[in-house]
């Protein structure tokens, strides 16, 4: 497919090998404008905003990714294989399944269960599954040591519904060990090993499933920075 796409309107050299992956374009925009030097913005299409800059002198690009499987699976793809990008690490919200885990903690998605049909493109004979690049995740951990911020590192689980009301499914991923819930992570996952490309998901708990704390939309949009900074650490 040429460029540009039909969901990103970036020019060939636009968008620098690594791209950090919001779900919310706003959050993009936030880290663009917080931490990113000589900052320009590639795309605008559908409100799906990208910006390439400078981080201590690497450059970088952060893109929305919109929320879902379905919405991450069309942007990292463009991403993977029409724009040379090498490694793409979400910068996202979950909710928390592991009740050790509070409003504010960062978890790093070491694998991502899913409920969703997406491997089906991939006419697989079995179940496959999806985890993050060995080399990202432990430099993700090494980095987040170095800047005092603790984490945890697990499976974690997509699902394709937000508002479910089937809470043996989420007692059933807990029991299990999954730490959260999100929506992104096994399509790119699962794009990045088709690709031969790199990912990584670093996640923020935005609200407990088993207990209580809830963070707002402002604060989902404007106040988890660590994750952000662990990822530019890292890009």
């Amino acid at each position: 497919m040429p460029i540009p796409t039909p969901h990103i309107e970036a020019k060939a050299g636009e968008i620098a090998k690594t791209v950090l992956m919001p779900g919310d374009p706003l959050r993009a925009k936030k880290l663009a404008d917080t931490y990113l030097t000589d900052a320009v913005c590639y795309n605008k299409v559908r409100g799906m905003l990208g910006y390439t800059g400078y981080y201590k002198g690497k450059r970088v690009s952060v893109q929305g990714s919109g929320m879902g499987v379905p919405s991450i699976g069309i942007y990292s793809y463009e991403l993977f294989n029409f724009y040379g990008v090498e490694r793409i690490i979400r910068i996202g919200t979950a909710g928390a399944l592991d009740i050790s885990l509070n409003v504010g903690d960062i978890v790093f998605g070491m694998g991502a269960c899913t409920n969703s049909d997406y491997a089906e493109m991939f006419h697989l004979s079995g179940t496959f599954a999806p985890i993050a690049d060995w080399e990202l995740l432990r430099a993700a951990a090494d980095a987040a040591d170095k800047l005092g911020m603790k984490y945890k590192v697990g499976n974690i689980i997509s699902s394709d519904t937000f508002y479910g009301e089937d809470r043996a499914f989420s007692e059933g991923f807990r029991d299990m060990g999954v730490l959260a819930v999100e929506m992104e992570a096994s399509a790119l996952y699962m794009n990045a090993a088709k690709a031969r490309k790199q990912a990584l998901v670093i996640l923020t708990i935005s609200d407990c499933l088993f207990k209580e704390g809830k963070a707002t939309s402002e604060q989902r949009q404007n106040s988890f920075t660590d994750m952000m900074e662990i990822a530019l650490e890292i890009a």
